[in-house]
């Protein structure tokens, strides 16, 4: 605490800079989506404007740093599309399409005026963390400033309202409902095919001892875990989980991924086997598989489409305005 405490003294003494009179956006800096929240009784330390560096980012606009029992929280706001050039390049890969990367900039926009309307009035409107979307350093990349600039003001709407734009990462076939994943219902998000291709998690193998599987969902003595239901697109919806005095547990696969770690398990498009004390996880993806599948967005920028048309195949029915 201490050391981040000099680093804030510090860039506040060599830093300051005002933040300009654009729209902006208020994002709790929180790199882990567990992290404790500030609480109600978290006393602010004051705020600055100016530049601040955190766990080896650098971040400007105007700084909050509030304290309670769980530590010091930095609240930043920032103009709106400085932030969502940020999320372009925390999100997207490295040398994306250009069409993408306005696609990602749109989603990330509407996402964020979303979350801005849901919270008004309270310190932040949403999280730098996968808890909403990730925000990690400041754009240096022209080609997502020029994403940025050209999709500027656009946002996804539904009945003239900004939709909830989900997205995620890698789905393999067909993209999921909300319903299956939080018991959430939304006309522009529905099961849409997808076509992603040579991506990172086409495949992938996880491995869990069955003492560790034990220990992060709280039955001790596992002896077999079976899946017990799929969703309509076919991904585990629950798993069936015994010990050896034929105790049952049934857990959701999304529960599953919270408790192992959303990296240790990267989807829920999976299938199961038990070696040698060992559960054997085999899959596809990375991600809820709600909304627009960020490499099918990119191969479909490879083939020739362009963002609106990859914004209308994976939010069918939502409108893109200008606001």
């Amino acid at each position: 605490m201490r050391r981040i405490i000099f680093i804030i003294y510090f860039m506040i003494l060599f830093f300051i800079q005002p933040v300009g009179a654009e729209e902006s956006i208020r994002l709790l800096m929180l790199h882990e989506p567990d992290a404790p929240l500030p609480s109600e009784d978290a006393k602010s330390l004051g705020s600055i404007n100016g530049r601040i560096m955190v766990n080896g980012e650098t971040y400007t606009g105007s700084l909050e740093i509030k304290s309670d029992r769980n530590g010091l929280h930095i609240i930043n706001e920032l103009p709106l599309e400085r932030y969502v050039e940020g999320v372009v390049a925390s999100e997207s890969g490295k040398d994306w399409e250009l069409e993408a990367l306005k696609a990602q900039a749109v989603i990330s926009r509407t996402y964020a005026i979303f979350y801005k309307n849901l919270n008004p009035e309270k310190d932040f409107h949403l999280t730098s963390s996968i808890k909403h979307q990730v925000y990690r350093k400041e754009n240096k990349d022209p080609l997502i400033a020029r994403a940025v600039e050209e999709t500027k003001g656009e946002i996804l709407t539904y009945d003239n309202k900004p939709i909830k734009a989900f997205y995620h990462s890698v789905c393999v076939g067909k993209t999921e409902i909300p319903e299956e994943v939080w018991g959430e219902s939304y006309p522009y998000l529905r099961s849409v095919n997808c076509n992603s291709k040579n991506t990172p998690y086409d495949n992938w193998q996880r491995r869990f001892s069955l003492k560790n599987l034990g220990e992060a969902i709280g039955m001790n003595g596992i002896r077999d875990i079976r899946i017990a239901s799929y969703t309509i697109t076919g991904r585990v919806k629950t798993l069936r989980v015994t010990n050896e005095g034929s105790s049952v547990m049934e857990i959701k696969a999304t529960e599953l991924r919270r408790l192992l770690g959303y990296k240790e398990l990267p989807s829920t498009d999976f299938f199961i086997k038990i070696e040698d004390k060992e559960v054997i996880f085999e899959g596809r993806g990375w991600g809820h598989g709600v909304g627009l599948c960020q490499w099918g967005a990119q191969e479909m920028a490879k083939q020739g489409r362009d963002y609106r048309e990859i914004l209308e195949h994976y939010y069918p029915g939502a409108i893109l305005k200008k606001r």
